[in-house]
């Protein structure tokens, strides 16, 4: 899988919201793997880029109560996806590296809120400063900490919770 060349700034305005489709599924596991490098370089990789396709492809998006991506009007490059899982878990929410800071995490996550049924709880590694920032600013309250046994990765997270 390769990189994604110059990054072009477009302002939210130039990004749709659409849901994701099985067609999506090499463009999301790119933004998943090369975000989670980029964000987390200390974090184990527990899974091969196959296997994060295959699991991806056949359990992510078919199994998901709703997927979304984020990608550039023009050109339709992905910048980023979000997963609910349940009525109430948001599963995933990751952005393209060269995506940030533009406002696409919140339309991404403002889709989310809106599909839920009442509040959202999600996980977020403790040394992800970055994520908690963001859940933080927009009303997530950290509830619990874990040691990291509940995850593969065995890396210690938080459960954060939302109210409308």
């Amino acid at each position: 899988m390769t990189g994604y060349g110059a990054a072009r700034r477009l302002g939210h305005e130039g990004v749709r919201l659409r849901p994701a489709t099985l067609q999506d599924a090499e463009a999301v596991t790119r933004v998943f793997l090369d975000s989670r490098a980029a964000a987390m370089p200390y974090l184990a990789r527990v899974h091969s880029d196959e296997d994060t396709l295959a699991w991806i492809t056949h359990v992510v998006l078919p199994t998901s109560t709703g997927v979304w991506v984020a990608e550039e009007r023009e050109g339709g490059d992905l910048l980023g996806f979000a997963v609910l899982a349940g009525d109430d878990e948001l599963d995933h929410l990751y952005l393209r590296p060269d995506a940030l800071r533009r406002g696409i995490g919140s339309r991404l996550l403002a889709e989310v809120r809106g599909a839920a049924k009442g509040g959202l709880s999600l996980y977020v590694f403790q040394r992800n400063a970055a994520a908690r920032a963001f859940y933080e600013r927009h009303g997530f309250t950290a509830v619990a900490f874990d040691d990291g046994g509940r995850n593969e990765e065995n890396e210690p997270d938080v459960l954060y919770r939302w109210s409308p």
